[in-house]
């Protein structure tokens, strides 16, 4: 028998040492469908009954008990001329055999189990592009099942109402602070747009300053003085459409300020571009809701990070 040292180290005497080594080796070896095979020869007693069952020819499973029986050492199975009953040895090794095969059942479940929660669905925001990072969490999570959704910056509430599990979007967001949890991806400067003709069309740049003094009409969802998108000018009602408020702009009725990623306005030759100074950044963020379990969530911000660095990711 083993024996421990005065160090505490365990000691097996050859004579067991053998045996030990043969155990791990049939452990290792063993072959689920040669088991699964015995065990249902067992459970009918009879080889021809069992084969049907397991809808294979008869010489093959007789074939498939010998190759287990020479892998254990041990014969389980006599016939008889009734069919076959169990020896010794398939007595005690049926269950164990039935308690293996119910182990690998349940192993298989629980890892489908699991996938079935690989599951997510994204919420994106207006211009912003978020292939990279999906491209990056289907190569991270290759069996989750991944899905996006395109929403307004009115619609953001589908976070709230569990339409989408996470949301990349730009803040600031009308979200209470302990109800999300937010991650900050990249930020990326601001930019003047003007219709051309427009006394600022031709400059290399403006300052936050000289915009200091426009009036504003900004998205109701707008919560601070610099917010994603602000549309400048004196008497413009409140508009819902980024296009309708574009078409104001290219009117010659108001001017607009913009992330530098939005790159919508480049769409039409009537408008112009103008970066600038002074203006703090805009800040595109992720964020789902706190205390979601759902572990896509962790994978999506990682695989985010990573990919959406720059604008023009």
């Amino acid at each position: 028998m083993a024996v421990q040292d005065r160090f505490g180290n365990l000691i097996i005497p050859k004579r067991h040492d053998a045996y030990a080594r043969r155990v791990n080796d049939l452990g290792q070896d063993l072959e689920l469908r040669l088991v699964r095979s015995f065990t249902v020869v067992a459970a009918h007693r009879h080889f021809g009954r069992a084969a049907a069952d397991l809808h294979v020819a008869q010489p093959a499973l007789s074939r498939q008990i010998q190759r287990l029986e020479k892998h254990l050492g041990v014969r389980l199975l006599d016939r008889t001329p009734q069919g076959t009953r169990l020896t010794p040895a398939g007595q005690s090794f049926l269950p164990r055999a039935q308690a293996l095969l119910q182990a690998a059942r349940q192993a298989a479940l629980a890892v489908r189990e699991q996938a079935e929660t690989e599951r997510i669905a994204i919420g994106y925001v207006e211009d912003l592009v978020i292939t990279a990072a999906v491209r990056e969490l289907r190569r991270r999570c290759p069996d989750a099942e991944i899905a996006t959704r395109y929403l307004s910056c009115r619609d953001v509430g589908a976070l709230s109402d569990n339409r989408v599990d996470a949301l990349i979007a730009r803040a600031p967001l009308p979200f209470a602070a302990d109800d999300v949890f937010t991650a900050p991806l990249y930020e990326e400067p601001r930019m003047l747009v003007v219709p051309r003709g427009h006394p600022l069309a031709d400059r290399a740049s403006v300052t936050a300053e000289e915009l200091a003094s426009e009036d504003a009409a900004p998205c109701a969802l707008e919560t601070a003085d610099w917010t994603s998108y602000r549309i400048l000018g004196a008497g413009v009602p409140p508009i819902e459409s980024y296009e309708d408020k574009l078409e104001l702009v290219a009117s010659g009725r108001a001017i607009a300020v913009l992330p530098v990623g939005d790159r919508r306005s480049s769409l039409r030759p009537d408008l112009v571009t103008v970066p600038i100074e002074g203006a703090p950044p805009s800040q595109v963020v992720l964020v789902s809701r706190k205390g979601d379990p759902n572990p896509m969530i962790r994978n999506l911000r990682l695989a985010a990070k990573a990919v959406l660095t720059t604008p023009a990711a």
